[in-house]
């Protein structure tokens, strides 16, 4: 059964010649090569082919003081069109700028997303500083990714998105489709709480393998939750192969790993 990825990472020179010096250690308890970390597109590709993956969102990520230009996802999606679709990163204190920037990321380069890191402006979601950029998504009428959970491994930034502050913006911003990606851990409880109590929010499973997720999000996923969680991996913290491989052991149904892989996705970004 073939699976879009809602949330990859791209890693070209110009990401890795942005990291920061204070950023190494965090690479290394993700178990990341520092001195491989380049990966070139088609060797994604060649991995996702393998996995059984037929495409993945490549996140266009803005931290505080770096980022990936969306140039850069912009061209891999050239070249690659049926694989790779592109989510534009965004920076909150950029303000309008920003807004204006995420906007041309949708217009002109067809990107299906936004995607926000809460930890790295030390601002919970909630916060009235992102709340542009969130009208900006119902107008454009895409979807908004944003890191709910503690900010680990980056010891050094407070954990300020916690999942119950998605509620405020799914109640003012009722058109937004809201993703929580990396399930809320390790308030996942939390996360599922308000996926199931609000229709426009979700939940993306990206960097947690699926051999480390809770019993209870398993049987939300199973059960209530088979339209509300999309199969994402943070790639290349979770690699394609291992997400697709852990997965069986879950031994969702058909129907259920059909919508979690595929279905969810495909409508929520209104894929063809």
């Amino acid at each position: 059964m073939k699976a879009i990825d809602v949330v990859a990472n791209l890693r070209n020179e110009h990401y890795v010649n942005g990291i920061r010096p204070y950023m190494t250690e965090a690479w290394r308890v993700l178990r990341q090569d520092m001195d491989h970390l380049i990966i070139r597109p088609q060797e994604m590709v060649e991995e996702m082919d393998r996995a059984g993956v037929e495409r993945a969102f490549l996140v266009a990520a803005k931290g505080e003081g770096w980022e990936l230009p969306y140039e850069d996802v912009a061209a891999v999606v050239r070249e690659y069109p049926d694989k790779f679709s592109g989510i534009a990163g965004f920076n909150p204190w950029q303000g309008m700028k920003g807004v204006a920037e995420l906007a041309r990321a949708v217009e002109r380069f067809e990107f299906v997303g936004a995607h926000v890191y809460p930890h790295w402006f030390r601002r919970p979601p909630n916060d009235a500083i992102y709340y542009p950029f969130y009208a900006k998504c119902v107008e454009l009428g895409v979807p908004v990714q944003m890191q709910v959970g503690h900010a680990t491994p980056m010891t050094f930034l407070p954990s300020v998105a916690h999942p119950i502050t998605l509620e405020d913006i799914a109640i003012y911003f009722r058109d937004l489709k809201i993703i929580g990606i990396h399930i809320g851990y390790p308030w996942t409880e939390e996360m599922i709480s308000v996926a199931y109590r609000f229709p426009n929010v979700y939940i993306a499973t990206d960097a947690h393998a699926p051999r480390y997720w809770e019993p209870r999000f398993v049987d939300y996923l199973r059960t209530r939750g088979s339209r509300k969680v999309l199969f994402a991996t943070d790639y290349p913290i979770v690699g394609f192969q291992r997400a697709m491989t852990e997965l069986t052991d879950h031994h969702l149904p058909e129907e259920v790993l059909s919508r979690f892989l595929r279905e969810n996705a495909r409508e929520l970004y209104r894929l063809p």
